[in-house]
């Protein structure tokens, strides 16, 4: 039961963490656009850095590099690898905080940023104002599926890893010197163990029984 409950939730982290990397994709391909368009309208040399592009980009790789994060942590349902995506999302989500507050709470918001040569940023100010329901609703979305991938690797940490079976090597691996390896093969037992003993002891046998002729028919 445990076994099926685990692998439940790491499914549904999966998922979860999916949806996350679409976000990324999403920012990085609509960063990438606004970097083409900037470059075909402003052809002059002496232009201040897009950081508003370069924050997007930023964003959408940093969720991306997140979404392989939490892929490994749900397949291995490894403590620590658990406790580093989740530390990931977390910061994410106090980022995300922190310019919400900003931007509802203090009404020369656009005054902590710098000056946006490009225009994206206020372009995207009008849309979100003049489409404020889906931004507002699709804003709540990103926020919930932080929530509930944190959530669900938080059970998948309380569930613990598989059970450990010792990793088939030539080598003295103990299991928790490779934790990540969630699926230890185990050491195949055999009914007997060879002969060796019985071997070196018949052996040890004939050649005294040898010796022992040898020197009976030169005495004799």
């Amino acid at each position: 039961m445990g076994r099926m409950a685990r692998c439940c939730v790491q499914s549904l982290l999966k998922l979860v963490n999916s949806l996350l990397g679409m976000v990324g994709i999403a920012m990085i391909i609509y960063s990438l656009w606004m970097f083409r368009v900037w470059l075909r309208t402003d052809e002059s040399i002496d232009v201040p850095v897009p950081w508003f592009i370069y924050a997007i980009l930023g964003l959408g790789a940093s969720l991306c590099v997140i979404t392989c994060s939490g892929h490994i942590a749900a397949e291995t349902a490894n403590g620590c690898c658990l406790y580093i995506y989740m530390a990931f999302v977390f910061m994410i989500f106090l980022l995300e905080a922190a310019v919400t507050a900003d931007v509802f709470l203090n009404h020369d918001w656009q005054g902590d940023f710098p000056a946006d040569a490009t225009g994206n940023l206020d372009r995207l100010k009008d849309f979100v104002k003049d489409n404020f329901g889906i931004c507002k609703w699709i804003g709540l979305s990103v926020v919930a599926v932080q929530g509930l991938s944190m959530l669900l690797a938080m059970v998948l940490k309380a569930l613990g890893p598989h059970s450990e079976k010792y990793y088939e090597s030539d080598d003295e691996y103990l299991p928790d010197r490779v934790p990540l390896l969630k699926n230890y093969v185990p050491p195949q037992s055999y009914g007997s163990e060879p002969a060796y003993g019985t071997k070196s002891d018949s052996w040890i046998a004939r050649t005294n029984s040898k010796v022992r002729a040898l020197i009976i028919s030169k005495v004799s």
